[in-house]
């Protein structure tokens, strides 16, 4: 059960790293919302490092669907994920 736990918590961070992925996909599938997720990565990252992040996170359009361009209908860019 702490295995999946923390994956579930790696999963997380990584998709708030992520630039395209919302934090509304984060809620849909894990039931955390912004603040939450906030919270969850300062305690589980280098002060610096969570410093970084919110300094990148904060007023991007692509991390809330209601500021993304409508024309934008996925979670991540178009080159990734590609098979080879």
């Amino acid at each position: 059960m702490e295995n999946s736990i923390d994956a579930d918590k790696s999963r997380i961070i990584e998709m708030a790293w992520e630039d395209r992925t919302p934090f509304e996909a984060i809620h849909r599938e894990y039931g955390l919302n912004e603040s939450a997720v906030i919270q969850l990565m300062r305690q589980n990252l280098k002060s610096s490092s969570f410093k970084l992040w919110r300094k990148r996170m904060t007023g991007r359009k692509t991390k809330h669907l209601q500021l993304r361009e409508p024309s934008i209908n996925r979670a991540y860019c178009s080159r990734q994920y590609k098979h080879n």
